[in-house]
């Protein structure tokens, strides 16, 4: 496990302390032919051996380099400009998956797939389930109530945001039930409410606050429900 935080520590200041600006416009502006795109691959190797301190970590640390230097190849590759945020998520992905095999291989383990267990299988249908399928159910549901004030083209809030907030919340309810402190979602629910209090108040549209209660109400107690209903089946296995 150690080796594996170690190497982390080592990504983490490759990537984000020790790489100016200057690094990655570089890389994007020339990609392969950057020294930029070789220097961090270089580095991270460096980084790598000397935070791991073992010899025996040589070879190990030159597959990360070489590993991470083709990743970030890759990104440069084929982001555009439409898509940077979607690859850098997929390349720090990348990287982790690296570092947990390299990670294994050097102390010489194996994954252990049997720890996916009913129990895990129980938790990662239902925290996929709160996650875009119940935006779309709460979408469906709500939608023949859908107010004038909500096609507003000029609408100055981010892209987005409410159907990430509404996942947000959802997954901190589930949480919440899991561990028992039910005492919390109250808290969560009104702080949403003053948040949207002010919304609610400069708009001066009962349809919309009618809308939002609904959605928030749909929200929330779907996440409560699907909450209980994991504690249950947790305890059937």
């Amino acid at each position: 496990m150690i080796i594996f935080v170690k190497l982390l520590l080592a990504h983490l200041i490759g990537d984000f302390i020790l790489q100016p600006n200057s690094w990655v416009l570089d890389k994007e502006k020339k990609v392969h032919r950057s020294v930029y795109l070789y220097l961090h691959t270089f580095l991270h190797g460096v980084l790598a051996y000397i935070i791991i301190g073992e010899r025996a970590f040589l070879g190990f640390a030159i597959l990360l380099a070489l590993l991470h230097g083709f990743i970030d190849f890759l990104k440069l590759r084929f982001q555009k400009k439409k898509t940077k945020r979607n690859w850098f998520i997929v390349d720090q992905l990348m990287h982790l998956l690296v570092i947990i095999v390299i990670s294994l291989l050097y102390n010489d383990q194996t994954i252990a797939f049997s720890l996916m267990d009913n129990q895990l299988w129980v938790m990662l249908t239902a925290l996929i389930l709160l996650t875009k399928p119940t935006s779309i159910i709460i979408k469906n549901i709500i939608s023949i109530w859908t107010p004038e004030s909500k096609n507003d083209k000029n609408d100055d809030s981010l892209q987005n945001a409410g159907n990430y907030i509404g996942i947000l919340e959802r997954l901190f309810v589930f949480y919440f039930v899991i561990t028992g402190h039910y005492e919390a979602i109250g808290f969560l629910l009104a702080a949403k409410s003053i948040f949207r209090f002010g919304d609610l108040k400069e708009a001066k549209d009962r349809k919309l606050t009618e809308y939002v209660l609904i959605g928030t109400l749909l929200s929330f107690g779907i996440a409560f429900l699907v909450g209980l209903l994991t504690n249950y089946c947790l305890l059937l296995f």
